[in-house]
């Protein structure tokens, strides 16, 4: 298909045809997969996209977490055909995903990063910093909390469960 939420890159079949992936990653509510050309594939599962893999011999390839997904093949939107044979199709019913390359050097200026807070696991986010993010604020907890600028990747479910863990209003 031409696109999903948003239109693919010009190109985007054949800039991806033949790379090699060099590292899998993630930064906020993203999927990212840098390739041996420098380019990282950004992709964003929306609220119902998910990833299955598939073999030749048509017998599904079960990872450690393994949940099933969703088969049907009219929301089969993109498949990446590896060269074992393996296909990782991405489905999603309601399109809301979206996938982006960006070019060598430009990842941390791209208008889909370069705004993004401070990641919600790691050593930086401590009450250090979360109380010179909030100083001066007036905004609800909640909407703090799930201001991306602020903290990136938190979503509505994950604020709600430990708002609600912490005893701590999410209008406070």
């Amino acid at each position: 298909r031409p696109n999903l939420r948003f239109p693919f890159p010009d190109d985007f079949a054949a800039r991806l045809t033949g790379r090699q992936v060099t590292t899998l990653g993630r930064r906020a509510k993203y999927l990212l997969v840098h390739l041996d050309d420098d380019t990282v594939l950004l992709m964003h599962l929306g609220m119902s996209g998910s990833f299955r893999m598939e073999h030749d011999d048509e017998a599904e390839i079960a990872g450690r977490f393994h949940h099933p997904r969703g088969k049907s093949a009219v929301h089969d939107h993109v498949v990446f055909q590896l060269d074992d044979g393996t296909r990782v199709v991405y489905n999603d019913p309601r399109r809301f995903g979206y996938m982006t390359l960006i070019g060598s050097g430009a990842f941390d200026d791209h208008p889909l990063i370069r705004d993004l807070g401070v990641e919600p696991v790691g050593n930086r986010l401590d009450a250090i910093l979360l109380a010179e993010k909030f100083a001066g604020r007036a905004a609800p907890l909640k909407a703090a909390l799930l201001d991306q600028r602020i903290i990136a990747g938190l979503g509505n479910i994950y604020v709600c469960e430990a708002l609600w863990r912490a005893r701590l209003s999410p209008r406070r």
